[in-house]
């Protein structure tokens, strides 16, 4: 199983060899260039970090780092674009209150977002190719409403905090009580959404109409040395997407439906967690990110500009849709049902 293979990752790799950071937030929009490129609004909502040169269509011959005037993430070099669904709380009485997002853990300074992580294999020897401008993909499905168990399924799962990020945390993301579903107790330190991207490339495609089929999973397990399948041969770094959903202003039982069943939806109408998905679109300045994996860069990557978090937090962009998100609604943004 995945999840396993990742434990092994977590004990044997040093911290210094996974590239972590922030990327605070820079829109939350109905827009999705990838699935619905020109659409304004697209169907449901997404919150979206990274670089300013983010709009609606996201052409493939647009060159995020000559675009961009600014990034959200740590690193200045990252021009990419990361986003995801964004998570809201029903009440009994059947209206919504949008979920802020909060900074992860040892990153706090960040104004929510999403953490970021570029893995590459656990003996810190295997070269990883890094993607080239223009590549996107796509992980997850916004359909899926019941546990799969499939490969992909088994990339995506939440952990469910005590305060101060405490409580079952050992271990890295679908291990301890971590679930493939929405937590159905109180967390009162918030719910993390964690979701792995593929790590074969066919070495051709920076794009499908799936936007999965040009990519793929390593046989075995990407961080224990898996072998990429013979489709899809050229090794990528491992992406993984950490969102910490705030849900501590909404821990009154007596909000929470009568049956006691957990009160998060997704804005596609998930209210499983099974639908969650994540979108990535790559946008580093020239060879940054080869430098940093060929380096085994980590925490603190002397091979990459960095800018201060609260630089990162000024750079934001308007909503190309103008709506309410943000009060107390009748139904979710686009209408869509749980």
């Amino acid at each position: 199983m995945y999840w396993k293979s990742f434990a092994v990752l977590a004990l044997a790799v040093p911290a210094q060899s996974m590239l972590r950071f922030s990327c605070s937030q820079l829109v939350v929009d109905r827009i999705d260039p990838l699935v619905e490129p020109g659409n304004a609004p697209s169907a449901h909502l997404h919150q979206i970090v990274g670089g300013n040169a983010f709009n609606a269509s996201m052409d493939p011959g647009l060159d995020l780092p000559s675009t961009a005037t600014c990034t959200t993430c740590q690193y200045t070099e990252d021009f990419s674009n990361y986003w995801t669904a964004v998570l809201y709380f029903k009440a009994r009485n059947g209206t919504y209150k949008r979920v802020p997002t909060f900074a992860n853990q040892f990153l706090e300074p960040a104004n929510g977002g999403i953490t970021v992580y570029y893995i590459p294999p656990y003996d810190n020897k295997t070269p990883v190719t890094a993607f080239r401008q223009g590549f996107r993909m796509l992980v997850g499905s916004s359909t899926r409403r019941a546990d799969a168990n499939d490969t992909e399924a088994r990339q995506l799962s939440f952990r469910c905090w005590d305060k101060d990020f405490a409580g079952d945390s050992f271990g890295a993301p679908g291990m301890g009580t971590d679930t493939k579903y929405l937590p159905n107790r109180i967390c009162p330190g918030g719910i993390r959404a964690n979701h792995f991207f593929p790590t074969c490339w066919d070495g051709k495609n920076l794009d499908s109409p799936d936007h999965k089929s040009h990519v793929a999973y390593a046989i075995g397990g990407f961080e224990n040395g898996g072998a990429c399948p013979e489709s899809h041969p050229v090794k990528i770094p491992q992406i993984l997407y950490e969102v910490a959903w705030d849900t501590s202003g909404f821990n009154n039982r007596e909000e929470w439906p009568e049956d006691g069943s957990q009160p998060f939806v997704f804005s596609f109408g998930d209210a499983t967690g099974f639908g969650t998905h994540a979108d990535y679109l790559f946008g580093w300045k020239g060879d940054a990110l080869q430098r940093a994996m060929d380096a085994f860069c980590g925490v603190n990557c002397v091979q990459l500009k960095t800018q201060t978090t609260q630089n990162a937090n000024r750079c934001t962009i308007k909503p190309k849709v103008n709506e309410d998100i943000d009060s107390w609604l009748t139904e979710l943004p686009g209408g869509m049902r749980p």
